[in-house]
């Protein structure tokens, strides 16, 4: 409620960023650890490499910018990824954080008879991965003030849609964990208030041989290197910890993707900034949002309502649909635009998407809107079409407009 744009809000307070208080993008473990270079020739490193590796350099004057992978609202990069390794080849048994800037991963703690799976409540090994995903909130606050909680899930869930695309690519299984003890996890990984765990990727196979907790004992490295509290932050992840009513979904997605190609796809990604206003075709679209649609493998599966405006789209009518369905006929490209705060991109594209949840489960819900628009980054720029997430609109003008009082988490544009 606190975090809603408006047309009166955004005019009535303007954000004005502290160039001389940026944070850092990356967080790295000193040289006392062990860094182990990514050498993508090997099966698994690449496996790594390919959830949020560098892949490009934006120069401007005295300013670098390197881009990732994976997508991030204002190539902020909220999130940290830390993960167990066990029975892998190309590892060493181990606890692990991907350093992405030096392309290496540094090894935490080896493990053996302990690990991270009875934080879980399991008390077997699990071999394979156990991902963790972590927000430094600083990084995103920096710019996007109080609605910056919500960039730091939506990004996590791209890293969560990254993970599952590697690992399709990789033929791992993959399984989101939502509901863990996530303050006793940022307790044993030394974290402060400046960041904070919100969720957990299985890619594993049972064992029958016991363990143990794992004890960790890891300097506190300060990944922003400035850092500005905001209580309403702090609160919002304090007080959305707990899980209600949770719904597993034990169905995993069955992609179709051609994989040497795919994977030439995760390479390249980038968000596009303009459309030449082409239109699209219905198969084309039925195809990206079959994907889109697709399973999402967790233990606490939120339902994610997909709004969308067709607005070039051969063979299609004009209107506005929601989850397959016309709720209206009608031209509204123009007013498509004007709710994503007036951004070209909302009124230039073939379709725009509102996606759209009334969970009471915040976390899990926003992660899995940030996975399903990674999907449908991925799914577009396969069939060679553009998507750029958006993550500002006119919240309460869009729940009137879809005609439903609800919370807006994210809008996407697709277009050539």
């Amino acid at each position: 409620m606190n975090t809603k744009h408006s047309y009166f809000s955004i005019r009535n307070n303007p954000n004005r960023l502290d160039w001389n208080n940026q944070p850092s993008v990356f967080k790295s473990y000193p040289n006392s650890y062990e860094k182990i270079p990514l050498d993508i020739k090997k099966e698994n490193h690449e496996f790594i490499y390919l959830i949020a590796g560098i892949n490009a350099k934006k120069t401007y004057p005295g300013v670098e910018y390197y881009l990732r992978i994976n997508p991030s609202a204002g190539a902020l990069y909220p999130n940290e990824i830390y993960f167990q390794s066990r029975g892998n080849k190309d590892f060493e048994d181990g606890i692990y954080h991907f350093d992405i800037k030096s392309s290496s991963i540094t090894l935490l703690k080896k493990i053996d008879d302990s690990g991270l799976e009875p934080y879980f409540d399991l008390d077997t090994k699990q071999n394979g991965f156990i991902f963790l995903i972590s927000s430094i909130y600083y990084r995103s606050s920096w710019k996007y003030k109080n609605r910056a909680f919500r960039y730091c899930l939506l990004d996590a869930g791209h890293v969560l849609g990254s993970i599952e695309a590697s690992a399709y690519i990789h033929n791992k299984s993959f399984k989101i964990v939502n509901d863990f003890d996530k303050k006793q996890m940022n307790k044993l990984f030394n974290f402060d208030e400046k960041e904070f765990f919100t969720s957990a990727v299985f890619l594993t196979n049972n064992t029958n041989e016991k363990l143990r907790k794992v004890k960790l004992e890891l300097e506190n490295i300060d990944g922003t290197f400035v850092f500005e509290k905001n209580e309403m932050i702090e609160d919002a992840y304090n007080d959305s910890l707990e899980i209600e009513n949770k719904k597993p979904q034990l169905q995993e997605a069955n992609f179709n993707f051609q994989k040497s190609y795919f994977k030439e796809v995760i390479l390249k990604r980038r968000s596009i900034r303009e459309f030449n206003q082409q239109s699209i075709t219905k198969i084309e679209f039925d195809s990206i949002m079959e994907n889109v649609n697709k399973a999402v493998s967790s233990d606490c599966d939120e339902e994610i309502d997909i709004y969308y405006v067709i607005n070039r789209v051969q063979g299609m009518k004009l209107g506005l649909m929601k989850n397959g369905e016309y709720i209206k006929e009608g031209d509204f490209l123009s007013k498509a635009g004007y709710l994503c705060l007036e951004q070209k991109l909302g009124s230039q594209s073939a379709v725009t998407f509102f996606f759209c949840s009334k969970s009471k489960n915040y976390q899990a819900m926003y992660q899995k809107a940030g996975l399903l628009g990674h999907r449908l980054y991925l799914a577009s720029n396969y069939l060679g079409i553009g998507c750029s997430g958006i993550g500002a609109y006119y919240d309460d003008e869009v729940c009137e407009f879809i005609g439903d009082y609800t919370q807006v988490l994210y809008a996407f544009a697709i277009g050539k």
